[in-house]
């Protein structure tokens, strides 16, 4: 039985860095332009925050960066859509559901996860669906509405 909590431990360590990681990218790249994988890297580095070039190729990818006249951003238009939220929806009691864009899931997490919401408990995304663990049935609604004001549309 140990050897399951050390393997759920490390697991966990795992996604939290890798978490971690992708708002540490996010800041980096709002904060000053960065024009490679390995200035990223070093950066993430300097911050304390181990990555290899491999992870920041997947996390870029995950997150939806792109590069613009030779500097990672995000791309900035208007919209839900075009920053990867398609749709949200009420499951069960305490989960809100949503869809995005295939491949964006983790940037539209990441964004969520940042606003820090009073009412979510935390998220879990996969390709393009993310499950939004919210407080109690209560607390669905009004997460739905911050989420949809958050990507600046109203659902």
């Amino acid at each position: 039985m140990h050897l399951c909590t050390v393997y759920a431990s490390e697991m966990h360590n795992g996604f939290m860095n890798k978490r971690d990681r992708q708002q540490k990218i996010l800041s980096l790249i709002q904060a000053k332009p960065v024009g490679t994988q390995g200035d990223l890297r070093a950066l993430l580095e300097s911050a304390g925050v181990p990555a290899t070039q491999s992870s920041v190729s997947r996390d870029l990818e995950e997150l939806g960066v792109v590069k613009h006249h030779g500097h990672y951003t995000l791309p900035r238009t208007n919209g839900a859509a075009v920053r990867g939220l398609l749709s949200l929806d009420q499951a069960g009691d305490s989960l809100v559901i949503a869809r995005t864009i295939p491949g964006l899931a983790s940037a539209v997490a990441v964004e969520i996860d940042a606003a820090a919401i009073a009412e979510i408990v935390g998220t879990i995304a996969g390709e393009d669906t993310i499950f939004i663990a919210v407080r109690s049935a209560k607390d669905q609604r009004p997460a739905i509405k911050q989420i949809w004001d958050l990507f600046g549309n109203h659902g």
